[in-house]
């Protein structure tokens, strides 16, 4: 019993310089507060005592300091601004976004369960009702940072504004339901993360921003592009179909669904969806070279070959269709290489068939000399036509 009343002797006597000091910073904190100057000292000071012991964590009267002095700081701020005074604009929305962090995290403590168990929180309804009031100053600032190409401040921003759906201390809002900015706002991160090259942020809220139909495309690229970067194939591939479906010839999807099909040798596959986007629009520069090439490498040249043809009668300033039409003649030629002595007729006129649509390559894709010039090396060196064969021969060489 003595060695007891010992130990708690020693512990009031350690504890109480700590409890004096406490109560020191946060008798300066008020005075602070009270005259309206040195009010981001004030903040250090509760800052501080929270950081220096988990205790203070559970002492209501620090975070109300805490959150008093910086929404003053706030007010003083929104006073400048509003009467045009000179004033950083970023600070403003920091200060915001502090006065939330510092609610949300109170909110916790002040709604603890009492002794039988009912929660009964003292400051959500006036803490709540006061964010609420400057809640899109947290979308205003994410717009203000993403414009200031700050893309990481931004995305805390957006994700601090959806955020408050799930916090309990805004329970009585009902975001998800009644704030129509919400899926606008969720695009916004969505892009931000798609800024940020971070997958995780770009996911987070893009089943929400889904539902911002005007920006919908936009959206299913980024969230493509996250899973590319994560190397989910399926989802992916899945996204990648959701946007074909919503608009088949939009620029993005149909390409990299052509490049996804063709990577992973499913060409069937990449015939199918041409054949059925053609139905759409058959006369689509971009579904038909698709179904050419789709052809192409499934080994079907003949009809390969027409697909291009046609296309060329549609537009004959594209390169690649050129380009088909002649590995479509060239690819011919390999079968009947078994027995050249019978089949040397043939042979021959299929280079020469071959010629004028590579040549037409070359001229409008100059820099695509990986492509043309092996071919028409080939070509000439058949032909015999030495005056040709000898330029395309330099220019490998060189």
């Amino acid at each position: 019993m003595r060695n007891l009343t010992l130990l708690v002797t020693l512990l009031l006597l350690f504890n109480t310089p700590c409890l004096r000091a406490q109560k020191k910073e946060i008798a300066q904190a008020r005075s602070y507060i009270k005259s309206g100057k040195n009010l981001d000292k004030a903040e250090k000071l509760m800052a501080d005592l929270l950081a220096a012991d988990s205790a203070n964590m559970l002492n209501p009267k620090i975070h109300v300091l805490l959150y008093t002095a910086v929404r003053r700081q706030y007010e003083a701020g929104n006073e400048k601004l509003y009467l045009r005074q000179q004033y950083d604009t970023a600070s403003l929305f920091n200060l915001t976004k502090r006065m939330f962090d510092i609610c949300e995290r109170f909110d916790s403590i002040d709604a603890r369960p009492d002794k039988k168990g009912r929660v009964r929180p003292d400051y959500r309804r006036d803490h709540s009702r006061e964010l609420d009031a400057i809640r899109r100053n947290l979308y205003l600032g994410g717009r203000f940072f993403l414009a200031h190409n700050t893309v990481e401040e931004a995305f805390s921003f957006f994700n601090a504004y959806l955020d408050c759906a799930r916090q309990p201390l805004f329970t009585d809002y009902h975001y998800d339901e009644r704030d129509t900015l919400m899926a606008e706002v969720a695009y916004w991160a969505t892009y931000t993360g798609f800024r940020e090259r971070q997958p995780e942020h770009i996911l987070r809220y893009a089943e929400l921003a889904k539902n911002d139909t005007s920006r919908i495309e936009f959206t299913l690229q980024y969230v493509a592009e996250a899973y590319r970067m994560t190397g989910d194939d399926e989802g992916y591939h899945n996204t990648l179909m959701e946007g074909f479906s919503i608009n088949a010839e939009h620029p993005y999807f149909y390409p990299r669904l052509m490049d996804f099909y063709s990577r992973t040798d499913q060409y069937e596959a990449a015939l199918k969806l041409t054949d059925a986007a053609l139905e759409e629009n058959p006369y689509s520069e971009l579904f038909l070279f698709g179904k050419s090439t789709a052809l192409l490498n499934m080994g079907r040249n003949v009809e390969s070959l027409e697909v291009s043809q046609q296309l060329i009668g549609i537009n004959n300033s594209l390169p690649e269709p050129y380009f088909n039409a002649a590995t479509a003649l060239l690819n011919q030629i390999i079968p009947l290489e078994r027995n050249v002595r019978a089949n040397r007729k043939a042979i021959t006129e299929l280079y020469q068939q071959a010629r004028p649509y590579m040549e037409r390559y070359r001229k409008l894709a100059p820099a695509q000399k990986a492509k043309w010039a092996p071919a028409l090396y080939n070509i000439y060196l058949n032909l015999n036509m030495g005056k040709q064969f000898d330029e395309i021969d330099k220019l490998l060489k060189n």
